[in-house]
């Protein structure tokens, strides 16, 4: 993080107003905050510039259809910073971190067919010859994650919270197609999710108001959702960690369902492979990983063996790569 920079308590309740809504008009969050509206443009255009919060729209896989998958690549102990660093840059591959003593990398592959994700898998991680394995689990169920954003502070009023929601979307079991209009739009929000209509007009082809009809029926259908970027540490959370959980089948709901009420899980999902469960975590430090550990997952029942790999470095996030604890834009993909 930059180390010229405090946040006060005005910024963390900022923060937490996008993460309830991502585009919320800054004039109504100058409302929900009570300050003024020029002050909640400056605080935020002064985080974004820091490199310290990003807005992105980001499609919800299982709505559009994409393969999901969580990765776990091991590499010979020089090679794994570079690796995930030509990871981090392909537009397919979101959460890149260093973990297990910098030899393992842990990343989300966001495939938009089935071909690109085995090519991914079969033909371009195996021929890296300093990768020596690289284990695949796809993901079956999200518990937590996605629009379900982990907030990192609670500074908001629970009538401030409901002033900020919008109501449910209406997701049906179908898979939405976009079209190619919507993929445009869609680019620019993965760059900047708060960018203005003229913006996306101009990038789609389509009037204003038409982008922001489009806009407005992707949301309500939950085919995109808006993320809130920001580094932990940024809250003061130190410790990082990702659970590998075995669940039997018959309690992998119930214990799946329990972790998401957990305020340290940023996600969880139901996995293939050995253990059916996987988990981020993030909590205040180790201290309090060990809390958490032996007092809310141990008591959780139906779960057996947990394996806890902790973070070391995070490479990339939703869509920003990390560095010197800033979010930075990565490079286009070789």
């Amino acid at each position: 993080m930059n180390d010229d920079m405090e946040l006060d308590d005005l910024d963390r309740s900022l923060v937490q107003a996008l993460v309830i809504d991502g585009r919320a008009a800054f004039s109504r969050i100058a409302e929900v905050l009570e300050v003024s509206d020029q002050t909640v443009v400056r605080r935020y255009r002064r985080l974004r510039t820091a490199g310290l919060v990003r807005v992105v729209g980001l499609p919800l896989g299982s709505r559009v259809g994409l393969f999901e998958s969580w990765l776990r690549v091991s590499c010979v102990p020089d090679a794994a910073l570079p690796v995930a660093e030509a990871l981090a840059r392909r537009p397919d591959i979101a959460w890149v971190t260093l973990n297990s003593g910098g030899t393992e990398i842990h990343c989300m592959t966001r495939a938009r067919t089935r071909r690109d994700r085995d090519t991914l898998l079969l033909e371009k991680l195996p021929r890296t010859r300093r990768v020596t394995g690289v284990c695949a689990h796809t993901i079956l169920r999200k518990f937590f994650g996605g629009p379900d954003a982990w907030a990192g502070t609670d500074l908001l009023r629970p009538d401030q919270i409901a002033a900020l929601q919008r109501p449910p979307v209406k997701a049906g079991p179908e898979r939405y197609v976009m079209d190619d209009a919507e993929l445009a739009l869609l680019a620019v929000l993965g760059r900047d999710g708060r960018a203005g209509y003229p913006e996306l007009a101009r990038a789609t082809g389509l009037s204003e108001s038409t982008a922001r009809r489009r806009l407005d029926r992707l949301r309500e259908l939950g085919a995109v959702f808006f993320d809130v970027e920001f580094v932990p540490s940024l809250f003061g959370y130190e410790a990082e960690a990702t659970l590998v959980l075995s669940v039997p089948p018959a309690r992998l709901a119930e214990v799946g369902a329990a972790l998401a009420g957990h305020r340290e899980v940023a996600f969880a999902a139901a996995v293939t492979g050995a253990a059916s469960l996987m988990a981020v975590v993030v909590c205040r430090d180790t201290d309090a990983l060990y809390t958490y550990l032996t007092e809310r997952i141990g008591a959780v029942d139906g779960v057996g063996q947990v394996e806890v790999i902790p973070t070391l470095r995070s490479v990339k996030r939703a869509g920003m790569l990390v560095e010197d604890g800033r979010l930075v834009d990565p490079p286009p993909a070789p």
